[in-house]
């Protein structure tokens, strides 16, 4: 079957400004983690904002709870406890590590109950450069990363707050975006984020919330048929173009290879967009 061709341009929106930073959960429920900065840093209290210690650039300070606070481990040995509950880690013009990965942004620890939640404050294009390279392949055409960046960027402002419970508004794994901060990030996804900076996906002046899985296995689903869920206008039943690779993941919404093999066919990011979410625009928040 011949794919149906579909017009580029989108019918532009201006939305409402939304918040321009996201919080990542990257641990949950740990005894012990540790911190480190890629230039000179400090730590401070996230309740008072007064300086608990600076961090020198390049060196790993052990961390842990215990029953009067988060402690950090000092160059004698000693455990430092801090005090506090809620610990920010900041440094200028580079990067904050933990999970054996460097991020951008800042570092937040905190203490809930008598474990650590690690969590990765930054800003949402920041994130979205860690995201794409770690949910589709940097080798693969560009207007697929583009599609991706823009369906990514959609997920997150529509779930911005899911895990508040927790925290933070998403996880760092496939149960809501896989991310891998600036270790994973890769000079072709990049450039696919930088070049749909601020474009999301709308349905009825909202952002959707743009479900994408690696294959549909032939034919995309509907969120009644993956996961017995209210069925959503914007997500509709297609040919998904990767019945080669077979199913992998829910089949709702983009398929990634699908999203690849279209855009070898010639299909730019907006044509892939349309085809696989229905009657939904391409909007640009405001401020991005």
């Amino acid at each position: 079957m011949r794919l149906r061709l579909f017009i580029s341009l989108f019918i532009i929106l201006l939305l409402t400004r939304v918040s321009s930073a996201i919080t990542i959960g990257l641990q949950d429920d740990v005894k012990n983690s540790y911190i480190a900065v890629s230039t000179a840093g400090v730590v401070t209290d996230g309740n008072t904002g007064r300086t608990v210690m600076p961090l020198r650039a390049m060196c790993r300070y052990d961390i842990k709870s215990t029953k009067r606070g988060i402690a950090i481990k000092l160059d004698d040995g000693r455990f430092y406890n801090t005090g506090t509950n809620y610990l920010i880690l900041n440094c200028s013009n580079g990067f904050v590590s933990t999970k054996e990965k460097w991020y951008r942004g800042a570092l937040i620890v905190k203490r809930i109950y008598d474990d650590l939640t690690v969590i990765n404050d930054l800003s949402l294009e920041e994130y979205l450069l860690g995201v794409v390279p770690s949910e589709m392949p940097s080798s693969w055409d560009e207007e697929a990363l583009k599609a991706q960046a823009i369906a990514a960027r959609s997920y997150a402002i529509s779930n911005l707050g899911k895990r508040v419970s927790r925290g933070y508004d998403l996880k760092d794994t496939p149960e809501d975006q896989a991310y891998n901060g600036a270790t994973g990030e890769k000079a072709k996804t990049t450039k696919a984020v930088l070049e749909t900076r601020g474009k999301v996906l709308v349905y009825n002046k909202k952002v959707i919330n743009a479900y994408y899985s690696a294959s549909a296995g032939g034919k995309t689903r509907l969120p009644s048929e993956a996961w017995g869920s209210k069925d959503l206008p914007y997500l509709h039943s297609v040919f998904s173009y990767d019945d080669n690779v077979g199913k992998k993941g829910h089949g709702v919404g983009l398929s990634q290879y699908g999203a690849n093999n279209l855009a070898k066919q010639g299909y730019n990011a907006y044509q892939i967009l349309n085809y696989f979410y229905n009657q939904v625009a391409l909007g640009t928040i405001k401020g991005s």
